[in-house]
Parts: structure tokens; C-alpha cells; sequence
């Protein structure tokens, strides 16, 4: 059977043995830590290759090989030095998760726009000053991290991005949010060390992580109030006795049972109609 998982992390290697790219059965290839500067353009014969981990190394680029992986569903990039992504990185369309924090990137990569299924993506701790109006084209995206970056405005086009999930903004210069409510899949909200006073407004269903965000959710979770009880109608004073009782000015013969009882005279007499008892319903 041929290999499948290949282990280079935490070694010494300035460029990825060209050996490694001749396992052509490989589907996890962790070559992370280890001072990576350049990959070799034989990768691209990796083709069954599912799994590429190259965070915490020293790339400036990534090369168009690595861009021919068809099967390539998670990459790891983060901790390098890339300012960017090159343009064929469109081409990676199985890509379903893609880390990129703690690099050199200054703009949104352009590539990704035109890459729909994609789910996860990892852009923190980056150079981001805003996010592109054509966001809402990644129509598969449910996580995206821009914590440490270098927003100073809630980027509006969020608020069109109705199937994110998990939104973190952590550590910008944000001073306030707009209402998040829109945003009607979102679960987790987190937005700690920003200059704002308190959390935005989101749906119960959310979890919120920030300034105030605990006493929020307190809020919300506590179960409301029980309704007041309705004050009891007064009783009719009636007089116990088993003669019955014959309205003033009657023929004498006693009320017929059945009658109506809201018969009265002059004087105030009430025969009183019963009383149905009342239920509250119970939320």
C-alpha cells in the first residue's frame, strides 16, 4: 500500500526533498516549523494530496505548482511571510479550509473571490484595512477570522454574508458595530480588545465573546417574569338559605333553575351567573 501520511515538521529543511514528491500516493503532507523557504515545483505530481501544512515557515510565495493540487482540501499557511496569493490560486476548487494568519497580507486575496466552496478562512493577525464588495460571492464561507488586523470600520458588506457562522474581528480598531441581526446563521460573535463600550446587537442565538458580553447573555437567559394574576371579581352577597329566593314584585312562584340570573331590580338584588375559573398558560 502506498504511503500515505508523510511527518517532516520540526526539522531543519531549507526546501522540501524532491524525494517527498515522489510518494504519488500521498494524501498528508505536514512540513511545518522547519524553515521551508521555497517548494519545488514537482509538488504539483501530488495530485491525491488532501492535506498540505506549511505554517510556520519562511515563504515569501507560493508557487503556481502548488496551485495544480486537484484534491487538495485543507492548506495551511499561516506564520510566513506571503503578502499575497498568486492568481492561479483560484484553481485549488476542492480547497474547503485555508489558514493564512500571521503573514504580510495587506489586501484581500483577489483569487479567493472565485473560489465559492470554500468554508474556513484564516486571516488574522494579517495588514487588512477593509474587505471587497464581491465578499458575498464566497457563498460557501461559514468561518472567517480577521482578528489582529487593521480595521477601523465593521465592514458593511458583513452584514450580506447571511451563512457566516463564526466571525472574529478580535483585536482592530473598531468603535462600534452596526445591528448584527441580519446576520441570522451567526453563532459566534467575538470582538474583544476594540475600542467599543459594549456588544453589538445579534439574535439570542448567538454566542458573543468581548466587552460586556457576559452580562448581555445574562440578560437574555434569564427567564421572564410570571404574569400578574387578574384580581378576583367581588363576590355577590348572598343570603344562605335553602328557601328559594323570589325577586321583588314576582308572582310568587320561585325562579325556574335554568333561568337567566342577571335579573335585578331596584333594590340591587343579583342572582350571579358561576364564575369559570381561568387558567394562565404556562411558556
Amino acid at each position: 500500500m502506498p504511503l500515505q501520511l508523510l511527518e517532516l515538521s520540526g526539522r531543519r529543511l531549507r526546501r522540501l526533498p524532491t524525494a517527498a514528491c515522489a510518494l504519488l500516493g500521498l494524501r498528508r503532507l505536514y512540513v511545518s516549523g522547519t524553515g521551508l523557504r521555497e517548494l519545488p515545483d514537482e509538488i504539483e505530481e501530488l495530485r491525491e494530496l488532501r492535506i498540505l501544512a506549511l505554517d510556520f515557515n519562511k515563504l515569501e510565495r507560493v508557487p503556481e505548482a502548488l496551485c495544480r493540487l486537484p484534491r487538495l482540501s485543507r492548506l495551511y499557511l499561516g506564520g510566513n511571510r506571503l503578502p499575497g496569493l498568486p492568481a492561479d490560486f483560484a484553481q485549488l476548487q476542492s480547497l474547503r479550509c485555508l489558514w493564512l494568519e500571521g503573514n504580510h497580507v495587506r489586501r484581500f486575496p483577489r483569487p479567493l473571490l472565485r473560489m465559492p466552496a470554500l468554508q474556513s478562512l484564516q486571516l488574522g493577525d494579517n495588514r487588512l484595512r477593509g474587505l471587497p464588495a464581491e465578499l458575498p460571492q464566497m457563498e460557501g464561507l461559514r468561518g472567517l477570522w480577521l482578528y489582529g488586523n487593521r480595521l477601523e470600520v465593521f465592514p458593511s458588506v458583513l452584514l450580506r454574508m447571511g451563512r457566516l457562522r463564526i466571525l472574529d474581528v478580535d483585536r482592530n480598531q473598531l468603535g462600534g458595530f452596526p445591528d448584527l441581526r441580519p446576520l441570522r446563521a451567526l453563532r459566534l460573535f467575538s470582538y474583544d480588545h476594540n475600542p467599543v463600550t459594549g456588544p453589538p446587537r445579534v439574535l439570542d442565538t448567538v454566542f458573543l465573546v468581548g466587552e460586556g458580553a457576559v452580562e448581555r447573555m445574562a440578560e437574555r437567559d434569564e427567564p421572564p417574569p410570571p404574569p400578574k394574576p387578574r384580581p378576583r371579581p367581588p363576590a355577590c352577597s348572598m343570603l344562605a338559605s335553602p328557601v328559594p329566593r323570589l325577586l321583588p314584585g314576582h308572582s310568587g312562584d320561585p325562579l325556574p333553575r335554568g333561568t337567566s340570573s342577571e335579573l335585578s331590580d331596584s333594590s340591587g338584588f343579583l342572582v350571579p351567573k358561576p364564575i369559570r375559573s381561568r387558567l394562565w398558560p404556562i411558556i
